[in-house]
């Protein structure tokens, strides 16, 4: 028998239940997401030596924006995915296309964290 759908919500009730589904969604990435788990270890990692490293604020911010930016990504890329393999679950060129552009994103803002860092550690060694 399905779920019946749970009534909508106003107010500051809203606004915890909708805080409590999003932490129900961190909590689900990390518990079926290798990647999630990957990327938040090194996020935890890169932050606390961001901290440590004598670099100025603005490119600290930055860093830490940039960890961020790939956590978000890699949720949006896990929805699209769950979403994907419930509406097709065979092989169709559409999903593929949408899992792997999907994919692409969490890519490139590996890549834009990865090349802020290597800026980062150049104007340490440079400096």
């Amino acid at each position: 028998m399905p779920k019946e759908i749970p009534r909508r919500e106003t107010g500051m009730n809203r606004i915890y239940k909708a805080f409590l589904y999003s932490l129900s969604g961190l909590r689900l990435a990390y518990k079926d997401e290798a990647a999630f788990r990957q990327e938040l270890l090194l996020a935890a990692v890169l932050t606390v030596l961001c901290l440590i490293l004598p670099l100025e604020s603005w490119l600290r911010i930055t860093l830490i924006s940039s960890h961020a930016l790939v956590l978000i990504t890699e949720l949006l890329n896990t929805a699209v995915e769950t979403m994907v393999n419930k509406a097709s679950p065979e092989y169709h060129e559409d999903a593929k296309k949408a899992k792997d552009t999907g994919s692409s994103a969490v890519l490139t803002a590996l890549f834009l964290s990865a090349g802020l860092w290597c800026y980062a550690l150049w104007t340490l060694l440079a400096g």
